[in-house]
């Protein structure tokens, strides 16, 4: 076990019951505050560690790295060291934080580097240069394709042959807290003779989990997927906003297009392999067996407790949605080995996300779509209004977190509130 996964460690920072970052958590993220420009810092408790001023100190200074990566305003350069470098970053981090370790007392130094999180700007993480969205939810698909086909052929044949996925547009990807406008688009009303233009009626959340790419392959070059885990860097929260409506008309022949690419909103914390290894977990059982270049050993998934918020304006929010990441029947190894078996080359920064993540019961259900049934079943909210889909104001906030045995690691909020459109 790293030490850093060590259930008994406190950090001398302190952590309240139930937070989603003790010390065996130390995300990494980008802050910025109005004295100071965006730099790299880790989460401990209600604060932020300021990586930049921990280096100026000296504290990595045996570590053989550059000082000046963690003043940069994204993580990509520091990703890019490798595992081994930002593991021993991190392993520095648990060191300088822990309330019994006196070799690196960093303490008399917290006015200096520790920032509570509520006087921060927190800013988008990487740079992502290219992002797909994949479709590995097999409640989630079920359900979709009951919807619009039939229950008997709810999947389409590939389906349980290869993780279905798609290239969206990385440029839209946003930081937690950024509103979300409402999107316009061409709609095909139903029973309607010709199309409509204007603002989405059907705007929905998708509840994703999303991985950066850590390590860059050469075009070409396949992932084998016993491998596949080292080009994995971290996962974050990944709403993958869409517009029913405009989605239905335009996707069919070549799929997701304007009612996607508007907004996808992540989490700001990226958090490691490292600090979910103690939730690994089995995922569900593939039948047929895969074809041998998507075929694992192990457990390849993780307990990720997922859940789903809508908060209107003015008023009471309601949990609208609890799921699990480990429901996703192809996992992330399999996800990125396939992405890359043609010889599509990956680079540091790109982001994969899982597609929406669905679990086998109607409260665990990813979507407005498939929790209002296409809007047939509206939710009832505290104060006593419906949502069949998201209204003007409503802020949709996703939650993620692991917890076993009186530790839990936690994503943060990946919210966005719905402005109306322009």
């Amino acid at each position: 076990m790293s030490r850093t996964n060590d259930p008994n460690l406190k950090s001398w920072v302190e952590v309240p019951p139930g937070s989603d970052f003790p010390i065996q958590n130390l995300p990494f993220g980008i802050f910025k505050t109005p004295g100071l420009t965006p730099r790299l810092c880790t989460a401990i408790g209600d604060y932020v560690a300021d990586l930049q001023v921990l280096a100026e100190h000296g504290f990595f200074d045996d570590l053989g790295i550059d000082p000046r990566v963690f003043a940069r305003p994204f993580l990509n350069d520091f990703i890019a060291l490798g595992k081994a470098k930002t593991g021993a970053v991190r392993s520095r981090l648990s060191e300088i934080l822990d309330d019994n370790l006196e070799d690196w007392d960093a303490s008399q130094l917290a006015d200096y580097f520790l920032h509570r999180q509520s006087e921060v700007q927190m800013l988008l993480p990487v740079r992502v240069g290219d992002y797909t969205d994949f479709y590995s939810s097999r409640e989630h698909a079920t359900n979709v394709g009951t919807m619009f086909r039939s229950k008997e052929n709810a999947l389409m044949p590939n389906w349980l042959h290869l993780p279905v996925g798609y290239h969206g547009r990385a440029s839209s990807i946003i930081v937690s807290g950024t509103p979300v406008r409402r999107p316009k688009g061409q709609q095909m009303p139903d029973g309607a003779e010709k199309p409509v233009f204007g603002p989405s009626r059907l705007l929905d959340f998708e509840l994703e989990m999303a991985f950066v790419i850590g390590r860059e392959t050469a075009l070409g070059q396949s992932v084998d997927i016993a491998d596949a885990e080292d080009y994995i860097f971290g996962l974050c929260l990944f709403n993958d906003w869409s517009a029913r409506d405009i989605q239905k008309w335009e996707y069919v022949p070549l799929g997701p297009f304007l009612g996607k690419s508007f907004a996808s909103t992540i989490s700001p914390w990226i958090v490691t392999l490292d600090a979910l290894e103690p939730f690994r977990t089995e995922g569900p059982k593939q039948d047929p067996n895969p074809l041998p270049y998507l075929q694992t050993k192990g457990p390849g998934s993780f307990d990720i407790q997922l859940e789903v918020e809508i908060r209107p304006e003015a008023g009471e929010g309601k949990v609208v949605c609890q799921s699990n990441f480990k429901h996703l029947y192809w996992s992330m190894a399999q996800q990125l080995a396939h992405h890359t078996v043609n010889g599509c080359n990956i680079r540091v920064g790109d982001m994969m996300a899982s597609g929406t993540i669905s679990g086998p019961t109607p409260d665990s259900y990813g979507s407005m779509l498939e929790l209002s049934w296409r809007g047939t079943t509206p939710i009832a909210m505290p104060d006593g209004s419906e949502r069949r889909f998201l209204l003007d104001g409503d802020t949709a906030i996703l939650r993620g977190w692991c917890e076993k045995e009186g530790l839990r690691v936690g994503f943060g909020e990946a919210s966005g509130k719905v402005l109306p459109a322009e």
